[in-house]
């Protein structure tokens, strides 16, 4: 009988450590699914960032790029302004004595 109950306790013992295997292995894959979940989110979340900083850079470009266009225009109604100061000062130069 005592031989009997040994190998009834190997077997049940060998049993539990299965069970406590399947567990650790189930648990490892439910944790493996969550981080790949986490990981997938935070992905998706830096995408999105990204995109937004690419549309404010490209919003920028264009804001610069109208700037130039205007600072060119105003550079050139400045030289138009400062020839006609010119040819505006030699004539009162002509008309007024010194």
């Amino acid at each position: 009988m005592t031989v009997e109950l040994g190998i009834l306790i190997s077997i049940s013992s060998v049993f539990v450590a299965g069970i406590g295997v399947l567990i650790a292995y189930l648990t490892y894959q439910s944790k493996k699914s969550t981080s790949t979940k986490s990981d997938t989110k935070e992905s998706a979340e830096l995408k999105a960032g990204v995109d937004y900083i690419r549309k404010g850079v490209d919003d920028i470009r264009i804001d610069l790029r109208a700037n130039e266009k205007q600072m060119v225009a105003l550079g050139e109604r400045v030289t138009r302004i400062e020839e006609s100061t010119k040819q505006a000062h030699k004539r009162i130069d002509k008309i007024s004595p010194e």
